[in-house]
């Protein structure tokens, strides 16, 4: 039986992942402080421990240590910026310090956002990214490049098996309901539900691109569990580009809801396009993505209609 700490796994991402391990027969530990969920996601079998992951301890051994720890919302982080840089530095230092003493396997759970401004659409793995160090978004892009950086040092230095990942816009069932993860799909989900305004930051003509989480999902397991990929960074998303105000229509089609679409003032440093290459995760995992952004909206709309919203 495999043993798996994963910080964060009471969230979104944290929480699927831990429901695939258990199906695989896994052990696991949780390390979340809960400061970004919604309620319990995880089972009573999990060993869970209540305590921000910069600060915890332990000396047992495990198999894999994954690091999903972070506020992913814009709305949450640039209200919580200290928090936010901590869990992505002296929390990803802490966690790799775990499997250094394990001498396991070390997975990181990055973020597109370490593109920032992205002059090359779709972005491959290679761009460095243009990203202001200085801005209120700072804090999350710039804690996910450092511990980019700091992961390949330890690998590096310590010979630790190290991979980092880069979700691009995960979302689907489970996803919280208030959009407090910090997607533009729950968001817009539920307003519509509610026949609320939709609320579009910006133009609307800005990009994104969005992954199902089962097929997050599918290749996480992969890049965890597969030998002989240490050092590798790969991209998880999809390279089908959409703008958020035809993704606001499409959304209020499909719940058939009399919301209004409404603008405010764009967020600072929001990048206008964002895609992935997923060339690489082609050629290394043989993947792609199988589920449909209209097949996974209405997933995802079917199980929201099933929430007290």
């Amino acid at each position: 039986m495999k043993r798996i700490l994963v910080s964060g796994g009471n969230g979104f991402l944290g929480s699927c992942l831990v429901h695939r391990a258990i199906r695989e027969g896994s052990e696991i530990t949780v390390v979340d402080d809960l400061s970004t969920s919604q309620g319990m996601n995880i089972p009573s079998s999990v060993k869970f421990v209540n305590e921000k992951v910069e600060y915890f301890k332990t000396n047992e051994k495990f198999d894999y240590v994954v690091h999903l720890a972070a506020r992913p919302s814009p709305e949450d982080y640039v209200l919580h910026p200290i928090d936010t840089l901590l869990s992505n530095s002296l929390g990803t230092r802490n966690m790799l310090e775990i499997a250094l003493n394990s001498r396991c396997v070390f997975m990181y759970t990055s973020s597109s956002e370490v593109y920032g401004e992205a002059s090359v659409i779709p972005t491959p793995e290679d761009y460095y990214g243009y990203v202001n160090p200085n801005g209120k978004r700072s804090c999350y892009d710039e804690g996910k490049r450092f511990s980019e950086a700091l992961i390949m040092a330890y690998q590096r230095e310590y010979h630790i098996d190290t991979r980092i990942q880069r979700p691009f816009n995960v979302y689907g069932p489970g996803i919280r309901a208030d959009g407090g993860y910090g997607r533009v799909i729950p968001r817009f989900i539920v307003s519509a539900l509610r026949g609320e305004d939709i609320v579009i930051y910006g133009d609307g003509k800005q990009t994104r691109s969005f992954l199902y989480i089962d097929d997050w999902l599918e290749i996480t397991w992969k890049l965890l569990t597969l030998p002989n990929l240490g050092g590798e960074v790969i991209n998880i998303g999809s390279s089908v580009e959409i703008g958020i105000y035809k993704l606001a229509e499409i959304i209020k089609s499909m719940t058939d809801s009399e919301s209004r679409i409404v603008f405010r003032k764009a967020r600072e440093d929001d990048p206008r396009r964002r895609a992935a290459d997923i060339k690489k995760a082609e050629r290394i995992f043989n993947w792609k993505p199988v589920i449909t952004l209209e097949e996974g909206l209405g997933r995802t709309i079917q199980w929201f209609r099933g929430r007290n919203l």
